[in-house]
């Protein structure tokens, strides 16, 4: 079995790679195929805890999507920012520290046998491998050293969509200039441009199409209209900062704290799904004020990270809300700022104080944990109290080991393990547990209804492509 490869690529980052992608898995598979994604590099610091490793939260969901078990061939390489300068590789699930270091051209030579190798093996057991580019395939600056776009499309043969945000303005400047960039025989994979987040009468869009075929040879397939609440958690780590949940119906509001190395942001989609629910990314002490929870997630850097909150005043707005008695939950990274202290004897992630509102002290080592894990909370006090006795799935991703403060009056533990404590007041919790918003027992727990089913936002996807493209386009994609 040799899968045919159709690829997505972008005019820019955020023009709807990942959940374009996401909706063909799921498209194709109902078609009766074995389907399979595959995203070559992803620089993202969401990601999912899968056999051997680690891959990115795209491309999990998107075998999700294929109904195919994610698995670290489908994301080789996952770079993980650290900071502006620096970011930490993954490769085929695991740390590679040697090639962390190498300077950004020089890591392209070393994981190209893994990349090409990962590509061979999917295909050879796949109907149909639906590959995601990254950022734009016109980035002539670094196509030398390119792995992840048109090398890629090229190994493959793939027949490629290049998909714009018509949205921000300048689509066809924006798939025109791509084309012509683009070296000629790299031109002859493109088999069609598609115009997304488009809002109006489409009749408007005339003659632009047309002529833009006139130009370039290639036609507009699809036009993709705007939808804000598609349930899929936002693509490759793109931040979408604006407030979920209408505001005439608002019964709680949530402010997730968005630091500047935020990790696994995607597990909060579940809570922009829940009527009734307002999600707020809070950066600002204001952003906190109204907030009927506080929620300080995981982060690629937790000492840089609280630095950066105490620099904005928000670790006064956290302690404060909590001081009154309102909720107040970490996870991970959360849980680890919430300590006394960051202890980091190796030069892993840094030391420092933290906010004090748990007698905890996380100690950083080389070792990472990365597992699923499955637990059930013993008793809950307080504010959390409703999960008290649920079980829950989630996953681990943490380079830190965090430990009761021997000094202290131990904090009261709610998770096995090392798992998760809380305040004696009952309001201030923390779990190293990812996922918990995306388990339905929890959700029942706190909300009294879930969310939507993933399989469910998945359906939903495929139905979008299949009103958007005429069914010759894909089937043709892969005759």
């Amino acid at each position: 079995m040799t899968a045919r490869c159709v690829m997505v690529l972008g005019t820019t980052s955020g023009a709807g790679k990942s959940w374009l992608t996401t909706a063909l898995c799921r498209w194709y598979a109902d078609q009766g195929l074995k389907v399979a994604p595959f995203k070559a590099q992803n620089m993202s610091n969401n990601a999912r805890v899968v056999t051997g490793g680690e891959i990115g939260s795209a491309q999990y969901f998107q075998a999700l999507a294929a109904r195919a078990v994610p698995d670290v061939r489908m994301n080789p390489v996952l770079l993980k920012p650290e900071r502006d300068t620096a970011s930490q590789l993954v490769l085929m699930g695991q740390v590679d520290t040697a090639l962390s270091r190498l300077p950004w051209r020089e890591r392209s030579a070393h994981v190209w046998p893994f990349v090409a190798d990962a590509l061979a093996a999917l295909r050879a057991e796949n109907d149909v491998v639906v590959i995601e580019g990254a950022g734009s395939p016109a980035e002539i600056n670094l196509q030398s050293s390119d792995i992840v776009n048109m090398k890629v499309a090229r190994h493959g043969d793939a027949r490629c969509l290049l998909v714009t945000d018509i949205d921000r303005g300048g689509a066809f400047a924006h798939l025109y200039g791509t084309w012509a960039l683009l070296p000629e025989a790299d031109r002859a994979l493109l088999r069609g441009f598609v115009l997304n987040k488009f809002r109006g009468d489409a009749s408007l869009l005339a003659p632009g199409p047309e002529m833009l075929r006139e130009m370039t040879g290639v036609p507009t397939v699809a036009t993709v209209p705007m939808f804000w609440r598609h349930g899929l958690p936002e693509e490759d780590g793109v931040f979408d900062d604006r407030p979920a949940g209408a505001a005439g119906t608002v019964r709680r509001t949530i402010a997730v704290v968005a630091y500047p190395r935020i990790s696994n942001l995607d597990e909060y989609q579940a809570l922009k799904n829940i009527e009734g629910v307002r999600l707020v990314w809070a950066r600002t002490p204001a952003e906190l004020h109204a907030a009927d929870w506080i929620v300080l997630p995981g982060s690629k850097h937790t000492s840089g990270d609280l630095a950066w909150m105490r620099s904005q005043g928000l670790d006064a707005a956290v302690t404060t809300h909590a001081a009154r008695g309102r909720p107040v939950l970490g996870i991970c990274g959360g849980l680890q700022m919430l300590g006394e202290a960051l202890v980091d004897a190796h030069g892993i992630d840094g030391n420092g104080p933290g906010l004090g509102l748990l007698p905890l002290v996380t100690a950083f080592s080389p070792e990472k944990t990365v597992r699923h894990t499955r637990a059930s909370f013993g008793t809950v006090r307080g504010s959390w109290s409703a999960l008290s006795g649920v079980a829950l799935s989630g996953y681990e991703i943490h380079q830190g080991q965090t430990a009761p403060r021997p000094d202290l009056a131990a904090p009261h533990a709610v998770l096995p393990a090392g798992l998760g404590w809380q305040n004696a007041h009952g309001n201030v919790l923390g779990v190293y547990l990812h996922g918990m918003f995306e388990d339905p027992a929890v959700l029942h727990a706190l909300f009294g209804a879930g969310a939507p089913t993933l399989d469910s936002v998945f359906d939903g996807l495929a139905a979008m492509a299949d009103r958007c493209f005429d069914p010759h386009v894909l089937d043709g994609l892969i005759d």
